[in-house]
C-alpha cells in the first residue's frame, strides 16, 4: 500500500525539488544550531522539533514519512520524492533522528533506516547500493549558511525571491546534487524565449495569404475597369448607342 501511496505522487509531481509555500507543521523561530553527524557531510540540529538536517546547502526535514528541503532554515519547504533524496541524507544513523517515527523501532541506532525495507523493491532497484560507500571518501561538508543567523523571527524573510536575493549576495556555496541543482535553474524562462518567436512568427503567416487575395483583387478590379474605359472610349460603341443599339 505504501509502495502504491509513492507511485501515484511521483506520476502527479516533478522529479525535481520544488519550493512552494508548504507547511510542514514546524516552527524555527531562530538558526538552529547544527553539529555534524560523525563520518558523514551532514549536520543535525539535536534540539529541532523534528528531524531536522543540513546538507549539501540546503535544510533537510523528514516529517509525517515525507521528505522535505529549503534553502532557509524555516522553509519555505519544497516536497521531495523517495527516488530522489541524496544518499548522504539517507545514510544518517538512526540515532540522529531526534523524532524518529514508530517504525524505526528495532533497527539498530548506529545504522542508516531500513529504506528499502520501508519503500519497496521498486524503490530498492532504482536505488541499488545506496547504504554502500567508501568511508575514507566522504566529501566535504558544505558550509553552514550563518549568515542567516541575523534573519530570525519577525526579521525572516518570507518571500522565496527575497529570500533568493539576499542569498546570492550571502552564500556562494556550489551545490552538487542533482536535486539541488535543478532547484537553482530559473522556472519558466526558457519556454517564454521559445515562445517570442513563434508569437512573432504567426501573425506574419497569416497576413500571407491575406495578401495574396487582396492583391488578387486588386488585380481583377484593375482590368475590369479597364475595359470599361475602353469600351467607353471605342468609337464603334459610342455609334451604337446613339443609334439606340
Amino acid at each position: 500500500m505504501r509502495f502504491l501511496i509513492i507511485a501515484s505522487s511521483l506520476l502527479l509531481a516533478p522529479v525535481a525539488l520544488a519550493e512552494t509555500q508548504i507547511s510542514i507543521g514546524i516552527n524555527m523561530p531562530t538558526y538552529p544550531e547544527l553539529v555534524p553527524v560523525p563520518g558523514t557531510p551532514v549536520y543535525y540540529d539535536p534540539g529541532a522539533p523534528a528531524n531536522y538536517f543540513f546538507y549539501d546547502g540546503r535544510y533537510w526535514v523528514y516529517q509525517d514519512d515525507d521528505w522535505y528541503a529549503s534553502s532557509w532554515y524555516d522553509g519555505p519547504w519544497g516536497y521531495v520524492s523517495p527516488y530522489d533524496v541524496p544518499v548522504f541524507v539517507l545514510r544518517v544513523p538512526v540515532r540522529y533522528y531526534r523524532h524518529a517515527p514508530t517504525y524505526f523501532r528495532g533497527w539498530r541506532e548506529d545504522a542508516p533506516p531500513q529504506w528499502g525495507e520501508h519503500w519497496g523493491q521498486q524503490w530498492k532497484q532504482r536505488r541499488g547500493g545506496w547504504d554502500h560507500w567508501d568511508r575514507n571518501a566522504v566529501p566535504r561538508a558544505a558550509p553552514l549558511p550563518t549568515y542567516q543567523r541575523a534573519y530570525s523571527n519577525n526579521h525572516y524573510p518570507r518571500a522565496p525571491e527575497q529570500q533568493r536575493t539576499i542569498q546570492s549576495q550571502n552564500y556562494h556555496y556550489q551545490p552538487r546534487e542533482r536535486v539541488v541543482l535543478q532547484s537553482k535553474r530559473p522556472e519558466r524562462q526558457q519556454p517564454e524565449q521559445r515562445q517570442q518567436p513563434e508569437q512573432r512568427q504567426q501573425p506574419e503567416q497569416r497576413q500571407q495569404p491575406e495578401q495574396r487575395t487582396r492583391d488578387k483583387s486588386d488585380h481583377w478590379d484593375e482590368r475590369k475597369n479597364a475595359d470599361e474605359r475602353k469600351n467607353r472610349d471605342d468609337p464603334k460603341n459610342t455609334d451604337d448607342r446613339k443609334n439606340g443599339k
